[in-house]
């Protein structure tokens, strides 16, 4: 395994592991979940560029696009979250309660 997939890799599970096992804020999880997707961005642009394919060189842009739309919407949920709640702690969070 190359040095580049390996960084790519290590970098992917540890936003995995951050958002498996620290749960206390909604912040840390979508800081984790952010870091996964700019570490998949990063190696899916790599990939398309060792193609060297015109119809591959779009599919980065289409998960940066994702990736902000996901962004946006965590940040909203944690703007609602925060000002019903106080806090943004999830051990507060009862989704069942509407």
């Amino acid at each position: 395994m190359s040095p580049i997939y390996f960084s790519f890799s290590s970098a992917f599970i540890l936003g995995l592991t951050g958002l498996a096992l620290n749960r206390s804020h909604l912040l840390s999880a979508l800081l984790c979940l952010e870091g996964m997707m700019l570490t998949m961005f990063i190696a899916i642009a790599i990939w398309s560029m060792t193609l060297n394919s015109a119809a591959s060189s779009i599919i980065p842009m289409i998960l940066l696009t994702f990736s902000a739309c996901e962004a946006s919407a965590g940040l909203a949920i944690l703007v609602a979250t925060s000002r019903t709640h106080g806090s943004d702690n999830l051990q507060n969070l009862n989704l069942l309660q509407c």
